[in-house]
């Protein structure tokens, strides 16, 4: 199915852009929620009108959305959770509360969907993306530490020490050359 991007959508173009979807992705949720037109001949010629409607509306929105980018790309979240010994979490950090915790910092909404980052899972640093537009996707620094314990230690994790296997002794080449106490008889 052709179809004709009214809005931009992410990870499929910008508005203006005619695109082959599959049938159910158009059908389903492109034309029900406006995003897209069927790319019909009189489709076709309002191209340039909506190229330029749509560049008009995205460069006012990422001027709203410039102090907002400024204020996210500083911040950096911390998260104490359980751990095994391993380092895995007992659970996970969603990117509900990612979005939860950066709404709580900065006092402007974040929704879950604008997190672009997979759960995190183990403790350590991670960098999340934050889609504020799609020309707007200001990084945040994510520190997950052990509860308990301060963020700083999250780098320096204490390595499982090695255990050191002895060597064998080694079989002497000349057997010959090797002096063996005579028993003493009593």
């Amino acid at each position: 199915m052709k179809v004709l991007l009214v809005k931009d959508v992410y990870k499929l173009g910008r508005a203006g852009d005619i695109k082959k979807v599959a049938d159910g992705y158009g059908r389903n949720f492109l034309l029900p929620q406006g995003f897209a037109v069927l790319a019909t001949e009189g489709a076709m010629k309002q191209v340039q009108r909506i190229k330029s409607q749509a560049e008009i509306r995205r460069s006012s929105q990422n001027n709203e959305l410039k102090s907002v980018a400024d204020l996210i790309k500083d911040v950096t979240l911390t998260f104490p959770a359980k751990a095994g010994d391993t380092g895995k979490l007992y659970g996970s950090i969603t990117t509900q509360d990612i979005a939860t915790a950066l709404t709580e910092q900065i006092r402007h909404e974040v929704k879950r969907q604008q997190v672009d980052i997979q759960p995190i899972r183990t403790l350590g640093e991670f960098t999340a993306h934050i889609r504020l537009t799609m020309d707007l996707v200001p990084e945040i620094k994510i520190i997950v530490h052990r509860e308990g314990e301060s963020a700083e230690s999250v780098g320096e994790q204490p390595e499982p020490e090695k255990v050191k296997k002895p060597k064998k002794a080694e079989a002497p080449k000349d057997e010959a050359a090797v002096e063996v106490p005579a028993a003493t008889a009593e």
